[in-house]
């Protein structure tokens, strides 16, 4: 019998937080963070953390567990949740994956391999050198033109992942969207629910602003103030986060506190609108709309699409 796993995902600011806690308190779970931030210590506000009062007690796994220094990327994730996973099935509570990086829960669904050719990193550093020199838009026309599906896929900007995908093509001869499609039809080793929370759009980006106007008075200039006064620069993974690069150009000058704004609510709203598309090319997904409903009315259609899908009896 495969293990069960709950997936509560969807687009940022949609309400997975809520929902995930109420869902574990009524179901026995406890819950996996799918958020590539949220990992970090003292990025708080800008990652929208779940607080102590909003766990309800519930236990929270891969939140504030590593500096903002580490690198944090899907391989390292995989293997985290994993972990986690094990000692949640030994209790005999279900594991609830929650976040929206959309990749990484693909990874653990399917279990998708990324050891190939990962022990010599040359490649990867010479890739890494051309990005610092030639820039991120260089770097992604390279892609474009060998890996034209994952260039699509892939954000200019998310230059770890342009560089995985280059670095692949460069091992193998074969794009690396090949590879992922392959390791995408591949069965789940769980008996899964992939619930994906959405809203209208038009309320979606109203959250989303709300949330940015809501972080800055609950003092995201200062979080990120400290963070760079640490020492942490907008060239670390950890500091490419939404909120973080744009007050980082802030506080080193480079744009106004206005402008700072407009470019984060901007970002964020095309940044859910990215994660919709992904979610919308998944597999054996159930979309679970919030608009006009109470969260005991969400609640109730959870249920029974974890009763179709088999997690409850």
């Amino acid at each position: 019998m495969k293990k069960p796993l709950l997936i509560l995902t969807g687009p940022t600011a949609v309400g997975k937080t809520s929902l995930s806690v109420k869902a574990a308190r009524r179901f026995g779970g406890e819950i996996v963070s799918a958020d590539s931030m949220q990992v970090y210590k003292g990025m708080d506000i800008g990652s929208a953390k779940v607080t102590k009062e909003e766990m309800e007690g519930v236990p929270h796994h891969l939140i504030d567990v590593l500096d903002p220094g580490e690198v944090f990327h899907v391989v390292r994730f995989q293997e985290m949740a994993k972990a986690a996973m094990e000692g949640i099935y030994e209790r005999r509570r279900l594991p609830i994956l929650t976040g929206g990086t959309g990749f990484y829960i693909q990874a653990l669904l399917y279990d998708i391999d990324f050891t190939e050719n990962d022990a010599d990193i040359s490649c990867r550093d010479r890739l890494s050198a051309l990005a610092a020199e030639r820039g991120a838009s260089y770097l992604h026309s390279l892609l474009e033109e060998r890996d034209p599906k994952a260039a699509e896929e892939i954000h200019e900007n998310n230059i770890k992942r342009v560089i995985r995908a280059l670095e692949f093509y460069e091992k193998t001869g074969k794009p690396i969207s090949e590879h992922n499609q392959a390791e995408r039809e591949k069965e789940s080793p769980y008996r899964f629910a992939y619930v994906v929370l959405n809203r209208e759009r038009d309320e979606l980006y109203r959250r989303i602003d709300f949330r940015v106007d809501e972080m800055l008075k609950a003092g995201l200039v200062d979080e990120v103030k400290k963070l760079k006064e640490m020492g942490f620069t907008k060239d670390m993974v950890s500091m490419q986060g939404l909120g973080y690069k744009e007050l980082l150009s802030y506080l080193d000058g480079e744009i106004s506190y206005g402008e700072a704004v407009r470019i984060l609510k901007r970002d964020t709203r095309h940044f859910a609108k990215r994660q919709i598309t992904w979610f919308k090319r998944e597999r054996q997904t159930d979309w679970l709309f919030l608009d006009g409903k109470t969260e005991e009315e969400a609640m109730e259609e959870l249920a029974g699409i974890l009763l179709q899908r088999g997690l409850l009896s």
